[in-house]
């Protein structure tokens, strides 16, 4: 199959559409149900360069969970907590593959952002990730295979209509890329930069430390970042990205955005949080919507007279900025992505805050001493990548 019509492009109104190989070879990909679209399969090539950039770097199984070609989240397949398997709403599961558990580590890092998905697998889709993925509202899943038991799960979803793509793994595409803007074509050769520990071997602060873990968690934020919407930071811990920050003009602005969701993502793992008394039977949507008001400055929308009594058993106590600020100077060990230089420390500023250890960035700012020295003082690592990760 050389090319594949479509409803439409990105809005309803953008006909005709369709995609299509320009060498007149097939496509790699083979839909096995539903009917994706024009952003369906833009979330679906970027995330699957994505899951199989990590696999290559990690030797680990990974996920991504892709919205509006950026991910909300990506992870690698690593053993969950406890207390991650409940806010990731996985604890009634049992015992899960470890690429089920890279999809519940990307679903569950920022389930608002995640909400309505395209799923990326870089393994072939099992029985447990499967399910996971029916129970999430999602638009579609993109994997190099799919067991019998997971694809009869997939093809259930949605009455039959959600969404399944088979990528052939061994596909390699030209070695320049075209796009059009405005009937003009662009060409560029495509960004295959690998991510590595030599990467990451110019350390350019007086601590020299980096862990393994350290390694393996700038690895997972510079490929995240490899693959999201310019310009952006990724913080990320523990195998996993927990908070992106997609598409900002500034770079302050992007490492405030990316913050606030590794603060929202520790901030879920709180006494207060945890022990939150929602009404049973309550829908998973709900429950993250209340949660997310809950931890943020409108709080009081949902512990209003009448609204509390919509979500909670009985009206929770207010989670006070001092009670959230010693929770999250709980916080160490985060690793710091940044697809360009940072121009100005404000930016280690903030993520200090953010229990952020260890950084990656270009380097290459005429202020690179006065970003080092505030790296210095608060006894962070910080290597220089030298290569910038724009990508749009």
């Amino acid at each position: 199959m050389n090319e594949l019509q479509l409803k439409y492009g990105c809005n309803p109104n953008q006909k005709p559409s369709r995609i299509y190989m320009a060498d007149g070879s097939d496509l790699p990909i083979t839909v096995l149900s539903g009917k994706p679209g024009y952003i369906n399969f833009m979330d679906a090539f970027n995330g699957w360069q994505l899951v199989r950039d990590l696999k290559k770097a990690t030797g680990l199984p990974a996920a991504t969970s892709f919205k509006h070609v950026s991910p909300a989240g990506a992870a690698v397949g690593l053993p969950m907590s406890d207390t991650l398997r409940k806010i990731y709403w996985v604890d009634d599961c049992g015992e899960l593959s470890p690429l089920a558990c890279a999809y519940a580590r990307a679903r569950g890092a920022d389930r608002m952002s995640s909400f309505g998905d395209f799923i990326s697998l870089s393994d072939v889709c099992d029985a447990d990730t499967a399910r996971l993925i029916k129970r999430e509202v999602s638009d579609g899943v993109i994997a190099p295979g799919y067991t019998e038991d997971a694809l009869d799960i997939l093809r259930s979803k949605k009455n039959g209509n959600y969404v399944v793509i088979q990528i052939d793994e061994s596909y390699v595409p030209e070695p320049l890329e075209h796009r059009q803007i405005f009937g003009i074509t662009f060409e560029q050769g495509r960004q295959e930069l690998p991510i590595d520990d030599e990467l990451l071997a110019n350390v350019v602060t007086q601590n020299k430390d980096f862990p393994e873990e350290a390694l393996r968690d700038l690895k997972i934020s510079l490929i995240t970042l490899k693959y999201t919407q310019s310009n952006s930071v990724c913080y990320a811990k523990d195998g996993q990205a927990i908070g992106v920050g997609a598409g900002q003009q500034s770079r302050v602005h992007c490492t405030r955005l990316a913050g606030s969701k590794a603060d929202n993502w520790w901030l879920r793992q709180s006494p207060q949080v945890l022990g939150l008394p929602f009404l049973d039977g309550i829908r998973r949507a709900d429950r993250d919507n209340a949660i997310d008001v809950y931890i943020g400055a409108e709080y009081q929308d949902v512990l209003a007279d009448g609204a509390w009594q919509r979500v909670f058993k009985e009206k929770p106590d207010v989670f006070t900025e001092a009670e959230k600020r010693a929770w999250l100077d709980k916080m160490e060990g985060v690793a710091l992505g940044s697809d360009a230089f940072f121009p100005f420390s404000d930016n280690i500023e903030r993520a200090r805050k953010s229990g952020v250890q260890y950084i990656a960035e270009p380097g290459g700012s005429v202020r690179d001493e006065d970003v080092i020295a505030c790296c210095d003082k608060y006894g962070m690592t910080m290597s220089f990548t030298g290569i910038r990760l724009f990508h749009h």
